[in-house]
């Protein structure tokens, strides 16, 4: 499997560092180098695309806005010589933040997080997730069935993440992007970095927070917009 991606930077010299590194690795291939970060969203428009190399700070548009432009962007990882937006990037869910200059090493541990991510999404294609009314999960040992209708939200716990259901909560060994991955994108909505909530049970939605079972969920400011999807009035 190879991953298709491109590159943008406003520099041509730190294209031509990711140009090089990724010469090298043998499962990616970069299509396009990108000045222009308009001609690359006519790219991506146009063409299937992987991973997007992109840099933050650029003249017409930064790349975290950039980024949230994108109706269905692809995996992401940044480019950048500041590290003042590292956690705004992960609450994009960037797979990695790689600070200039960087090296090879560095470039190929982050090129491996995206090849790993890639696999674990096309492994989940038989999941029946999307046509069945449970999932299975792995819970130390054991793999769990799940009833979807009963799960009120999934919580981040560092390199796991949470279950909760109204009598329970079933700690499974996954990363958010992994969870989304397992669940009906119908049913479920992720609305933080660290929360994914089950649609039907949200009872209402202020400015800052979702309610399910009374409990209040932070909003993500890079998630407003998909709060949207599960307002349907609720919002007080």
């Amino acid at each position: 499997m190879k991953l298709t991606a491109i590159a943008i930077d406003d520099e041509p010299v730190a294209l031509e560092v990711i140009r090089s590194h990724a010469a090298k690795v043998p499962f990616l291939e970069v299509k396009g180098f990108f000045t222009n970060a308009f001609e690359a969203a006519d790219f991506l428009r146009k063409e299937k695309t992987d991973l997007l190399f992109l840099d933050i700070k650029m003249p017409d548009i930064n790349g975290i806005d950039f980024l949230t432009s994108l109706p269905e962007p692809p995996m992401v990882i940044f480019t950048t010589a500041y590290s003042e937006h590292a956690v705004q990037s992960f609450e994009l869910d960037a797979i990695d933040y790689l600070l200039k200059p960087f090296s090879l090493a560095r470039f190929l541990k982050a090129c491996n997080k995206a090849y790993a991510l890639s696999q674990f999404k096309q492994e989940k294609v038989v999941q029946p997730a999307f046509t069945t009314n449970y999932i299975f999960i792995k819970s130390g040992y054991e793999q769990l069935r799940v009833e979807l209708d009963e799960i009120l939200y999934l919580e981040s716990a560092g390199n796991y993440v949470n279950f909760v259901f109204a009598d329970r909560k079933v700690l499974s060994r996954l990363n958010m992007q992994e969870a989304l991955a397992l669940l009906p994108p119908a049913k479920f909505t992720r609305v933080h970095r660290s929360y994914i909530v089950a649609n039907s049970k949200v009872q209402r939605i202020d400015r800052n927070y979702l309610y399910v079972n009374q409990f209040p969920i932070s909003i993500g400011a890079a998630y407003a917009d998909a709060v949207e999807k599960v307002a349907g009035g609720k919002i007080s």
